[in-house]
């Protein structure tokens, strides 16, 4: 895994190779991305970032999301609850499962499902280019809240 100075500079390389100028708070959505270890939404990025800078906006924040993503350095999820979350592209291929109750997302990686995805694509004649897997779950053992029985 990639040291956050060294992720800082590359997102700082692919902000300039779309000739884009680096500015201080540029700079500081670039820092808290690359401290990251969750998958932040854009106002989950603003709020960390504000507490340095509070002149920073949030369409900044999203500008600059929307900057890394076309680039190449982001990847964008878009789970079930609908909010885009984001995570460093240059991670080695995982999938995600997505508690359903508090909106944790953990990453895992299977070789066997790896290997039964590529098995089920050649039995239907595809070879698989890339692919998302999100399971969605609740944690076992956690007492459900009810939903009050409507009358």
């Amino acid at each position: 895994m990639k040291g956050i100075d060294q992720r800082v500079t590359e997102f700082e390389h692919q902000l300039r190779k779309a000739g884009l100028r680096m500015t201080q708070q540029r700079r500081l959505i670039l820092r808290v991305l690359a401290e990251a270890d969750d998958h932040p939404d854009a106002k989950g990025i603003f709020t960390r970032a504000f507490v340095h800078d509070p002149t920073l906006s949030l369409s900044t924040v999203y500008r600059t999301m929307k900057l890394l993503e076309t680039q190449g350095a982001i990847e964008r999820h878009a789970f079930e609850d609908g909010v885009s979350r984001y995570e460093h592209a240059d991670q080695q291929h995982h999938d995600h499962l997505i508690d359903v109750e508090t909106g944790q997302v953990v990453e895992f990686s299977s070789p066997e499902i790896e290997a039964l995805q590529a098995k089920i694509a050649a039995e239907l004649g595809y070879e698989i280019v890339r692919h998302k897997l999100e399971l969605y779950g609740r944690k076992l053992g956690r007492k459900t809240r009810r939903k009050p029985a409507e009358s």
